[in-house]
């Protein structure tokens, strides 16, 4: 479910209750009303995916020292946001993409089949800080696949594109552009 939609409920939920509470809120003015609920929407969100929070965040400092040259070790894990049953881990090698509550689908993609990372992010995404990396690589069966919700999108960018090019360089893959 899109960002937007949550949001949507939740604001919608918040509504519901201010009405059904009885409160009068005439002597506010109607665009406070708005930011207010604005705000309690974004901090609710946040909240409930703090409470759903499998997974420890990105540590980017310890990350930029690791030894890439040797076996397959995990650089971030993640999940996205306000999600159960999807799990994202990067590793060394490859990004595998793990979805289902009670069944698991799990999906590899090598880093070396990578061949454009992008990263989107609309405005309410930004101000929550999660944001989408669009991954584009050579593999037939799945040559786009998408990180949805990924909480500080900017630094898991960074880590990917940093083991994106050392699995190039161990493989011995160098890049060329077609004039």
């Amino acid at each position: 479910m899109a960002i937007d939609t949550y949001q949507a409920k939740v604001k919608s939920n918040i509504w519901k209750a201010i009405a059904q509470s009885g409160l009068s809120l005439n002597t506010i003015p109607m665009d406070d009303q708005n930011k207010f609920v604005d705000q309690l929407t974004d901090n609710i969100l946040v909240m409930v995916n703090e409470m759903l929070q499998e997974v420890p965040r990105p540590e980017s400092a310890s990350k930029s020292a690791i030894d890439l040259e040797h076996e397959e070790m995990i650089i971030w894990e993640g999940r996205p946001f306000l999600s159960l049953v999807e799990n994202y881990t990067l590793t060394n090698e490859r990004i595998k993409i793990i979805t289902g509550l009670l069944g698991k689908d799990i999906q590899n993609y090598e880093l070396i089949r990578v061949q454009d990372i992008d990263i989107t992010q609309n405005v309410s995404e930004r101000m929550l800080g999660i944001g989408d990396i669009v991954i584009k690589g050579a593999d037939q069966s799945s040559p786009t696949i998408v990180l949805r919700n990924i909480h500080d999108p900017q630094e898991v960018y960074e880590l990917l594109r940093k083991a994106w090019l050392a699995a190039r360089k161990k493989y011995g893959l160098i890049f060329r552009e077609e004039m």
